[in-house]
């Protein structure tokens, strides 16, 4: 699923009841092959603004990632590989209007992507200048750049990279 139109909202409490629901369908798909199922992304930071649209990381075992990717596709998930980002695979999805949009990943424990996904996340959740800080660099490039999510990622680029600065990760 790729974003056509850039919308950022401010923080709705009620992403994190959006987030409950689809972890619920994911936990009855998947039993005890997810270790952890992770709300990451924006909507997971509270008072940060964000595009409507939550990000989940499935956590497993490095050997469950093919099980894994079994059990999402007989709920109606659609394999997409990596998309180019190792340490991660990715997923579409159709017939799943009843659940806010989202964006599903399964990770193994061990992946690079999903300690990313988790430390920056963790960071925002405890630094409010950051959270600040990205909250306007988002709402200013979805303003200048509603129909182009290449540019939108390009503005906020700068101040990404700033807070894995302030995180002592360097890209």
């Amino acid at each position: 699923m790729r974003t056509k139109h850039v919308v950022v909202l401010p923080y709705d409490e009620k992403w994190k009841q959006d987030f409950i629901n689809i972890k619920n369908e994911l936990v009855d798909a998947l039993g005890t092959l997810a270790i952890s199922i992770e709300h990451v992304g924006s909507t997971s930071v509270e008072g940060l603004a964000a595009k409507p649209i939550i990000d989940i990381d499935v956590v497993v075992k490095p050997n469950d990632v093919g099980k894994a990717i079994t059990a999402l596709e007989s709920i109606g998930y659609i394999y997409e590989g990596n998309l180019g980002i190792e340490g991660r695979e990715a997923f579409a999805y159709e017939g799943k209007g009843h659940l806010m949009t989202h964006h599903l990943y399964v990770c193994p424990k061990d992946s690079q992507e999903l300690k990313r996904h988790i430390d920056f996340r963790d960071y925002l959740r405890s630094h409010q200048q950051a959270v600040e800080k990205y909250c306007k660099i988002k709402l200013e490039a979805a303003k200048l750049y509603p129909d182009d999510i290449e540019k939108y990622i390009e503005h906020k680029s700068p101040v990404i990279e700033e807070i894995y600065a302030s995180m002592g990760i360097t890209k």
